[in-house]
């Protein structure tokens, strides 16, 4: 079993918090406070789980200037008061930021009951095969 300290079981919170705020500022047709709140907290879980060095490690490598500068941008253009455009380029920056580990979250997520079956219907089959990256070929 793996050992969380507390500062990871906080940080946890804040980004589940993060993503619960950024989902209602989206359902509620991109409510700037909302997304700004849930922004801020999903980067300062994400810096409680994974530490701060590793944080500031994981944005600012060389090959991911392209990635941050579209999601940090995003959050800058989301605080400025325009949602819309924001959460285009925080989505894009956050895709290319995590597309490394968008396959072993999609395995995951086929091996949860409910999501699983969701993600077996033929319409969704399809993009979960291509974000898992999962060609096909070793379909039993």
């Amino acid at each position: 079993m793996i050992d969380i300290s507390d500062t990871q079981k906080i940080g946890v919170g804040l980004a589940g918090f993060g993503v619960t705020f950024l989902f209602l500022g989206v359902i509620l047709l991109f409510d700037k406070g909302l997304l700004a709140i849930g922004n801020i907290l999903f980067i300062s879980g994400l810096s409680c789980i994974i530490g701060l060095q590793r944080t500031f490690f994981f944005f600012f490598q060389r090959h991911k200037v392209k990635a941050t500068s579209a999601f940090f941008g995003g959050i800058l253009i989301v605080l400025i008061g325009w949602p819309v455009f924001g959460m285009v380029a925080e989505l894009y920056g956050f895709l290319l930021l995590f597309k490394g580990f968008m396959p072993a979250a999609v395995n995951f997520l086929r091996m949860v009951p409910i999501v699983g079956s969701i993600l077996n219907l033929p319409v969704i089959r399809g993009f979960a095969n291509r974000l898992g990256g999962d060609n096909g070929r070793n379909m039993v």
